[in-house]
């Protein structure tokens, strides 16, 4: 049976992960900070030297792990964002260099907080960085996963986009005030935000892990509910590593987006939130998160042949929110 080793198995992937994986028969053992208290878990502390038996004889191990974005970015919580990535990706990629059997990858997420604020610009993997916070983040954190490539272990990082759930993330606290019919375009609205349906952002990750190591993913049924099987050519020898984007092909400005959610809501979204209101209220986090243009196509994921199912935006939304 396939082995996987998952951290951040509770986030808003790995929630949608782990049961998919466990549908197509994986073994899955998740990461946890707390004493294990269940067959499945391990016990880990990022921010120390990890084990490495603990990483090995696993087929895939993937790092999802990290402090969450939202809330005032203070000189503490900036500390927590960056330690909580950087230093737990450095551990983790370390141990993998000593593992006595280790695996065929290591998937580990990054963002695509990488490319900066970049306007109109299409960008692709092969874009340069941008400036900023969250680029010199993403840099690192990708950076910081350099050991197990070095040792041999191949290495995907998974930059995500804005993934759309209505259980967490950037859309549930959306939600509420375009229910109200206080929804609105942020700022100017013409900041680009790539996003994508939770379901393609699970499948996506299914899929490269298939085209990493065909004869160790099963191809069973899955349950209902769980997402689209492997593309046709998956199992034909593909090259991949490094970045990948994981993100929709259709990338929305933010006034387009609004408007969607606010027609699958039925709701009006005669409001503009102020960009100095952000700033107030939210420092950091609105320059580099709600205000910044990011026209992010998934490239890779397009050349691998894997099919979206909610390419679009506003079938998404509906589909999450019917």
């Amino acid at each position: 049976m396939p082995r996987i080793l998952i951290s951040g198995a509770s986030g808003l992937i790995g929630r949608g992960l782990v049961p998919a994986l466990e549908s197509r028969g994986f073994e899955v053992t998740g990461l946890v900070r707390r004493p294990s208290a269940r067959p499945g878990e391990a016990q880990w502390d990022p921010m120390r030297d990890v084990s490495p038996q603990l990483v090995s004889g696993f087929d895939f191990v993937i790092h999802l792990s990290g402090e969450n974005l939202a809330g005032r970015w203070t000189a503490a919580k900036k500390r927590q964002i960056w330690e909580s990535r950087i230093v737990s990706t450095r551990n983790l990629s370390r141990a993998l260099t000593q593992a006595k059997h280790p695996p065929s990858a290591l998937l580990c997420a990054s963002a695509i907080g990488y490319f900066g604020d970049r306007g109109d610009q299409v960008l692709t993997e092969e874009s340069s960085s941008g400036t900023g916070f969250l680029p010199q983040l993403c840099r690192e954190w990708e950076l910081a996963a350099g050991a197990a490539t070095r040792a041999g272990v191949r290495v995907l990082n998974l930059r995500f986009g804005i993934v759309l759930s209505p259980n967490g993330g950037a859309l549930k606290p959306m939600l509420a005030p375009f229910r109200l019919g206080l929804g609105g375009k942020v700022g100017t609205g013409r900041q680009w935000w790539s996003w994508i349906h939770i379901h393609d952002a699970v499948a996506a990750v299914l899929n490269l892990m298939a085209r990493i190591h065909p004869a160790r993913f099963p191809r069973g049924n899955q349950a209902e509910g769980s997402p689209p099987g492997l593309s046709e050519s998956a199992t034909h020898p593909f090259v991949l590593d490094g970045p990948v984007n994981i993100v929709s092909p259709n990338p929305a400005a933010n006034s387009d987006f609004t408007a969607a959610l606010g027609s699958v809501l039925r709701r009006p979204r005669f409001f503009t939130i102020p960009a100095l209101a952000l700033k107030l209220a939210l420092g950091e986090l609105a320059q580099e998160g709600l205000l910044t243009s990011a026209r992010v196509v998934p490239k890779k994921l397009i050349e691998s042949g894997f099919r979206f199912r909610y390419p679009e935006l506003e079938a998404a939304l509906f589909e999450l929110l019917r």
